[in-house]
């Protein structure tokens, strides 16, 4: 009897489920909407949030810069000198530096900016950003509330990804340059002819829109997550953003190979 009435609770289980999963990508889509539209008003950069929002960045940015960047240099010289070994003991020189280029500077460095802003600061809104331990119900907040303490946060996550996107793709061209051709300025001209051709217009702006959308996510999903109205224990209090934000960045990527290559 409790098996088939087990059974019978299965639907509506699943149901239920549902239903949550769809109110709660719901709430995150108003919320980015939200923070669009008070992204784009002027009164929101007032002196104040000048301030607070400088504050974030420096936290978030700027303390973290100098380390990230020696961690993906490291990483970038390695991945750049098994690409070029491998390409040379395959009498594929030719194509080892836009293998580098494609592989290193337009997928890998973005997404691996993206996942450290997340795992850094994005998952921990939580608790910093509603003040207690319990979520906060999207209408209830005010839009001061919004201006002026949630924005600053959003801002400083989506500055993160980008400037360290930024700074980690021109170190790994640099490194890459400097592997192939060593410290000799000879190499320049067919450098820039190889990168160029990589990087045409339709390249650069799908570079450009990618790392954009994934600023936009590291900031955007965690904290909505954080502010969603619903019930919070101490097992799944960070989980379901953080699972929310890596499906959405793995969708973001995959549309973006999507685009380019098929």
């Amino acid at each position: 009897m409790s098996t088939r009435s087990s059974l019978h609770l299965v639907p509506a289980v699943w149901s239920t489920a549902l239903l949550r999963g769809i109110a709660s990508w719901w709430h995150m889509l108003r919320f980015g909407a939200m923070v669009l539209v008070i992204g784009l008003s002027p009164s929101t950069y007032n002196r104040a949030n000048r301030a607070t929002s400088s504050k974030y960045i420096y936290v978030s940015t700027w303390q973290v810069l100098p380390w990230f960047t020696a961690m993906t240099t490291l990483l970038s010289l390695v991945l750049i000198r098994i690409v070029v070994v491998t390409a040379l003991s395959y009498g594929l020189s030719q194509y080892a530096l836009e293998m580098v280029v494609r592989v290193l500077v337009l997928e890998l460095i973005p997404l691996s900016a993206a996942m450290f802003v997340a795992l850094r600061a994005g998952l921990t809104f939580s608790a910093a950003s509603t003040g207690s331990a319990h979520a906060v119900d999207m209408p209830s907040l005010s839009l001061t509330h919004m201006r002026n303490e949630l924005m600053p946060r959003v801002m400083a996550s989506a500055f993160s990804v980008i400037t360290l996107a930024l700074v980690s793709s021109v170190i790994a061209l640099v490194l890459a340059y400097l592997t192939v051709y060593g410290l000799s300025p000879w190499g320049l001209p067919g450098y820039t002819r190889t990168v160029g051709h990589v990087f045409d217009l339709a390249v650069t702006l799908g570079f450009g829109l990618k790392t954009i959308f994934f600023s936009m996510a590291v900031a955007v999903v965690p904290m909505a997550a954080s502010l969603e109205a619903r019930p919070v224990t101490s097992a799944d209090a960070v989980q379901p953003g953080a699972v929310r934000l890596f499906l959405v960045l793995l969708l973001i990527e995959a549309a973006s190979l999507v685009v380019k290559y098929i």
